[in-house]
Order: structure tokens, then C-alpha cells, then sequence
């Protein structure tokens, strides 16, 4: 057991990661969690509960974690863990995550992040010799490497790593931005597991008879290409996907008396806002599908039947989701902004909800446009038969006297 995996909040990606690395290094590594609720408590806690939690060995080697736990308070904690290579992997950085309440922002959980990746000066310089890199007060800029954006300072990428406190290239994990992240499937070679997330929302209880995609109504009646436009919305039920900006538009397309279906697919958590509730009700027959599907299996078949995947998202540092519901067939449609120019080529983008307004009008009424449409992007990087190898690779590596 050489590496070890520790993952403080182990649901949604980093719980697909987690499992990936997982089956790619098999005997070679143990994994430690904690489950995926109350993020908040977790980032402050978590460094205290493993601590406590994870045994001594002098087998291991590396430590590979996510963001969410504060690595510098664990290897405080637990020196003997301190002197392992260590990779942190970041889903998002905490700084940029949008306020939902004009209120003042609780700096810890950013601060979290910044303590678990802080270099001291010496190896600040050692960062530039390495990677190529040029500081500009506290950013720095990626010099010659493609798809980055030029403002982009080392802690908005969500695939860097550290290795002791310093933030490095590895062959593949730092080009562009969507070369360095997981997509944690390749769709079609995996849409027949199950799996059943033990962290499935019981305010979602009432929408049971939703749970169960009804494929017979599906596949049969009117001609596939003259079914109304099919609108997927995979992201999770909360501020930072901006589920109001895409209710409002679905709800504008109902009030023209355009044809369409939506099924609503992410997943529920403590608190819902409001807007999910208020929707239904307006949209009724419109919806096909309402609520979290624990079976993976549902969840792609689900996908595989839209026409349209939307994100209306203000904080993305690469979207799972997005690409996954492309793999089933999907059309994108994305804001111009955050990660996805990175990702996706300009046609799949908008600037503004009238724009995306005018683009699903018009799906609405030609949606054997978007049936026929072959994607145009790049999608076989993200695959994990692309990028296993890599972090196979990266979790082999011993570490160096230099760091």
C-alpha cells in the first residue's frame, strides 16, 4: 500500500476520481473518506479526523488528496505523513467561488487552500527553472503553454499538483487545461455499471415516481425527429450552477408556446433553492425526468435521450457533466466564460441568457438540427484510457532530494 488516497468530501467527481485511481493502482494504495455532506465542516475538520483515522505505515510513499482537505494542517498533525511525496489535486479554487448572500466572505476555506500549496522562496525560484514560468507579484504566467489563459495564476488550474509544498509540471497534467483533468468515464464502455450513491438527498423523496426514466414513452408515439427538443441539465442544485438564469429561459420558451422536454438530472443536497420548486410547477408537462438517479446506468440512458445539454454554471473549473453528456450524443450549450472556452469550440457558446434564449427558440423549432448535428470538438483527451496512464506515471514517481 504505497499510495495513499485521502478524500474528505467522497461523492459527485472526487468520488469518481478516487475510484478510478483506485482501479488503476488496484493493491497498490489505500483510501480513506469521509462522506459528501456538510463541505463546510469538512474543510475545517478533516485535517483533525484523519489525523486520528489513518494508521502509521512505513509503506507509504505518496499522498494524493483533494483540495478540501487542509494538507498543511494534516502533515502538522502527523509528521510522519509530512515526509511523503504529495499530490493535491484541485477541483476548484475556494477564492473564486461565488457569494450567494452580499455579505463578507468567509476567507478560510480559500485560505485552506492556499496554506496546502504555499512555497517558500527558494522553491518559488526552483518553479520558474522548472516549468517556465514568470512571476508577476503573487500570479504567475505559464509561458508557451497552449490553451492557457494568460491571466491564469498557478492556483486556477484545477489539475495542479504539489509535491512538498511545490506546485510542478508532469508530462500531460499541465498543458492545456482540459488535457490535465480526468473526465472519469469513457461513456460508452461504461454505461451498463450501477452504482447507488449513499448520499442521495431525501428531500427528494417526493419526486419518486420521477426516479425511473420512462424509456417505453421514449421510444414510442410521434417520429424520433418530430419528438419536441429534448433539454438536458446535469449540475448539482445549488447558487453556483445558476439554476434561475436556465429556469428562466425554459420558462420564457413556455410562454411562446415552444415545444420541449427538460429533465432536470443533478443531484439535490441540504438546501434547494427556491426556483426548482416554483419551475415544476410551471413546466409541468414539459418535464421528463425530475431528480437524482443513483444508478449510473439511468443516469447516461438519461443523457443519451436529450438533444440539448445546458450549463448556466458561474463557477467551473472543468464540468464532468458537460463532457459526459457530449460522450451520450449531446449538443453543448455553454457560457462564454470560466473553463469552457478551453474546452469547447465557439459555436457551442453564449454571452448572455437572450443568447441562449435564441439558440434553444430556434432548436425548439428545428430540433432535427441538433439530431443530425456531429459533434465538433475534441473529446478522446478526457477519457480515462487517455489519461490513466498519466497519473499512473505521476503516483509512480519517487520523489526528488531537490524538493
Amino acid at each position: 500500500m504505497s499510495v495513499l488516497l485521502i478524500e474528505a468530501f467522497h461523492g459527485g467527481s472526487h468520488k469518481q476520481l478516487m475510484d478510478l485511481l483506485q482501479e488503476e493502482l488496484q493493491d497498490d494504495c489505500v483510501l480513506y473518506t469521509l462522506p459528501a455532506k456538510k463541505w463546510h465542516w469538512k474543510a475545517r475538520t478533516a485535517a483533525l479526523y484523519f489525523m486520528q483515522t489513518v494508521p502509521a505505515s512505513a509503506n507509504y510513499r505518496i499522498l494524493f488528496a483533494s483540495s478540501v482537505l487542509n494538507l498543511a494542517e494534516l502533515t502538522a498533525l502527523r509528521p510522519d505523513l509530512g515526509k511523503l511525496k504529495k499530490v493535491l489535486y484541485f477541483h476548484e479554487n475556494q477564492l473564486a467561488y461565488p457569494v450567494q448572500k452580499c455579505q463578507e466572505r468567509d476567507f478560510q476555506y480559500g485560505y485552506n487552500q492556499i496554506l496546502s500549496w504555499f512555497m517558500p522562496e527558494h522553491k518559488l525560484a526552483h518553479l520558474e527553472k522548472v516549468i517556465g514560468v514568470k512571476r508577476n507579484g503573487d500570479a504567475y504566467h505559464a509561458e508557451g503553454l497552449p490553451g492557457q489563459q494568460k491571466s491564469s495564476a498557478l492556483m486556477k488550474n484545477s489539475n495542479t499538483h504539489c509535491e512538498s509544498g511545490l506546485c510542478e509540471a508532469q508530462p500531460g497534467l499541465y498543458t492545456t487545461q482540459h488535457e490535465g483533468l480526468p473526465s472519469p468515464l469513457t461513456v460508452p464502455a461504461r454505461l451498463n455499471t450501477s452504482e447507488v450513491s449513499e448520499s442521495a438527498n431525501p428531500c427528494q423523496e417526493e419526486d419518486k415516481e420521477h426516479l425511473t426514466f420512462n424509456l417505453s414513452h421514449i421510444l414510442s408515439g410521434p417520429d424520433y425527429q418530430q419528438r419536441p427538443l429534448h433539454i438536458a441539465w446535469p449540475h448539482r442544485w445549488e447558487h453556483d450552477k445558476d439554476p434561475e438564469t436556465f429556469f428562466k429561459v425554459l420558462l420564457k420558451l413556455k410562454e411562446k408556446d415552444l415545444p420541449f422536454h427538460v429533465s432536470i438530472l443533478g443531484e439535490a443536497f441540504t438546501e434547494i433553492p427556491d426556483i426548482f420548486s416554483e419551475a415544476k410547477k410551471v413546466l409541468g408537462s414539459s418535464v421528463l425526468h425530475w431528480g437524482y438517479l443513483p444508478s449510473k446506468d439511468d443516469y447516461f440512458r438519461a443523457l443519451c435521450m436529450a438533444d440539448v445539454v445546458v450549463s448556466t454554471a458561474k463557477h467551473e473549473f472543468f464540468g464532468v457533466a458537460m463532457v459526459e453528456a457530449v460522450y451520450c450524443g449531446c449538443y453543448p450549450l455553454c457560457p462564454k466564460a470560466l473553463v469552457y472556452p478551453e474546452i469547447f469550440p465557439a459555436e457551442y457558446l453564449y454571452s448572455t441568457p437572450e443568447q441562449l434564449f435564441k439558440r434553444l427558440q430556434n432548436f425548439c423549432k428545428r430540433p432535427d438540427t441538433v439530431r443530425k448535428h456531429l459533434y465538433k470538438g475534441e473529446t478522446a483527451g478526457f477519457s480515462w484510457a487517455a489519461l490513466g496512464s498519466k497519473f499512473r506515471s505521476l503516483l509512480a514517481a519517487e520523489p526528488r532530494e531537490d524538493l
